[in-house]
């Protein structure tokens, strides 16, 4: 499937960025002047600087022409994207490892996190992820056992296992629940991202399903401090952000 036409203005507009045809501090051309150099209607310009506001490239101040930010790795909950389609997107080198492949009896918490019943055969994987040769992510995923014959077939240095799994069996992720606190490392963690132990690092847990409702994976990832940023948009108009209480914290 080809790139809708606001991509493809967002595709231009951030290699512009990335080559420094607009450098940090800089405004990008009004939505008028983008819409008649690409001759698109203002609305789908809109949608296009919308996209790069997601991805932290450029200031999301409304009612003003954009101001661009310097980069950090940001990762936004807009659209769900794996994290090797993010990080390509953000024109970094990724790569990725599987340390180990394991089936075993579910825990309770995965058992409810992807619906089965207790001790339902499910595969563990450990991953460890890299940004420009650096690693910044220790990804820990159970696959349900409708999943995992996929899942096993991949080969070690598989950049990105959802789409993978996507394009050999047709299992596509559409929805997503993301639950983000902080932890400290522990010994596994401090050596694979080399870090001392202890350290903090920031974790993502996130449930994924396909378009029927049917659970994908549940993981949790943990990211090296200052590794990434993640990015929430929201506004008065749309649903607010839910925010919890961590466990004996008094609301």
């Amino acid at each position: 499937m080809g790139r809708s036409r606001y991509e493809e203005i967002a595709e231009s507009l951030r290699q512009a960025i990335r080559s420094g045809v607009h450098p940090p501090g800089s405004r990008l051309p009004s939505e008028s002047d983008l819409a008649a150099r690409w001759q698109a209607s203002r609305g789908t310009v809109r949608q296009a600087v919308a996209l790069l506001a997601s991805e932290g490239l450029i200031g999301s101040r409304q009612g003003a022409r954009r101001v661009v930010l310097r980069q950090e790795r940001r990762q936004s909950f807009e659209q769900l994207n794996s994290f090797a389609q993010w990080a390509r997107a953000m024109g970094c080198e990724v790569s990725s490892r599987i340390l180990t492949r394991t089936t075993r009896p579910a825990t309770d918490e995965e058992a409810v996190r992807l619906d089965v019943g207790p001790g339902s055969e499910v595969l563990y994987v450990l991953r460890l992820r890299h940004l420009d040769g650096e690693p910044v992510m220790v990804e820990r995923t159970v696959y349900a056992d409708w999943v995992a014959p996929v899942v096993r077939a991949l080969p070690e240095d598989c950049v990105s296992i959802m789409d993978s799994i996507a394009e050999r069996a047709d299992i596509v992720a559409h929805y997503g629940e993301h639950l983000i606190d902080a932890v400290a490392a522990g010994s596994e963690d401090a050596r694979l991202l080399r870090v001392r132990r202890a350290s903090p690092l920031l974790r993502q847990r996130h449930l994924t399903y396909t378009a029927a409702g049917r659970a994908i994976e549940w993981t949790e990832d943990r990211y090296r401090a200052g590794s990434v940023v993640f990015n929430v948009m929201n506004s008065a108009a749309a649903a607010p952000l839910e925010r919890r209480a961590g466990p004996g914290v008094a609301g």
